[in-house]
């Protein structure tokens, strides 16, 4: 019996939850499915799955041995689309959405580059830092940034994010620099709207949870807050991607580096694996390999 045909069977059966609604997927027999399971089980001498009749659940071993096949099997289906894509003329359009700032300071290089090897694609690019339904919107693909949630997309993380807590040199002269979150509450703090504090301040102690910062300005675009911190008007939590010119060129100086939030991602998103377009595939491959462990934004930085 083909042991990736095994393992595919048995992502499937978790995916859907049921032996019937991954039997109906996969266009096999539910018995068929229960034999794959049954022997994909003893191969291993584990049991991966407990059954009732109400409900299927991993077990220990099965929800590790998920995780590895969901990785294995990601990466042959990502090899075959690169040898495949070697075969092809990739044309048409592709829309794309990603977050409005890293679009207009990082994308047109990006952009430009892909189109000196897919000249035959026209590019559909929509900017936006509101996330909207890939499918509904007809969206191929988009880049995300953030955590990567439990979604029904397919995620590919491409790059890292830092994160980090800033003001110009002028403000911090004459407000003063804060060296505990806790004084943070004593000063004007540059709120993007989209933002979850929850996540950029988890790495401060207990009492910073609670602080009521004095949020002066609210608003929906990195660029403007960076370049409101830039003329003293307070302290931003903002990805260096955004800010990193600014830091290099000393107009902003990060501040609390002990407690800069956790680096978030720059994530690939589209709507499945199975049949993917072939200018999906070579676009998501293209990005997946531009962007170096540290990206050039925080070099400079």
């Amino acid at each position: 019996m083909d042991k990736l045909e095994t393992m595919r069977t048995f992502l499937t059966v978790v995916q859907e939850g049921a032996f019937t609604k991954a039997a109906d997927k996969l266009d096999l027999s539910p018995q068929l499915v229960s034999k794959y399971i049954s022997a994909l089980e003893q191969s291993l001498q584990t049991r991966l799955l407990q059954r009732t009749t109400r409900r299927l659940s991993l077990t220990q071993a099965g929800s590790e041995y998920y995780q590895r096949c969901v990785q294995i099997i990601a990466d042959i289906d990502d090899m075959e689309t690169r040898l495949t894509l070697h075969t092809q003329v990739v044309s048409g359009t592709l829309t794309v959405s990603a977050p409005m700032s890293f679009g207009t300071l990082h994308l047109p290089q990006l952009l430009m580059d892909f189109q000196r090897i897919h000249p035959e694609i026209t590019l559909n690019i929509k900017l936006s830092d509101i996330k909207i339904d890939i499918v509904n919107e007809g969206i191929d693909v988009a880049m995300r940034i953030g955590q990567l949630a439990d979604s029904s997309y397919i995620g590919k993380k491409v790059a890292p994010i830092r994160i980090a807590i800033m003001a110009s040199a002028e403000y911090l002269a004459r407000c003063g620099t804060p060296k505990t979150p806790a004084e943070l509450q004593h000063h004007t703090y540059l709120k993007y709207a989209y933002s979850d504090d929850a996540m950029l301040f988890s790495g401060f102690d207990d009492a910073a949870h609670s602080l009521q910062f004095k949020q002066r300005l609210v608003a929906n675009n990195g660029e403007l807050l960076v370049n409101t911190a830039i003329l003293g008007g307070g302290i931003i939590i903002q990805p260096t991607f955004i800010a990193g010119k600014a830091l290099a060129e000393g107009k902003l100086v990060q501040i609390l580096k002990d407690y800069e939030p956790k680096p978030v991602g720059l994530y690939m998103m589209y709507a499945n694996r199975q049949y993917l377009a072939a200018k999906v595939a070579c676009f998501v491959d293209f990005v997946s390999q531009y962007y170096p462990q540290i990206p050039y934004w925080d070099e400079k930085a």
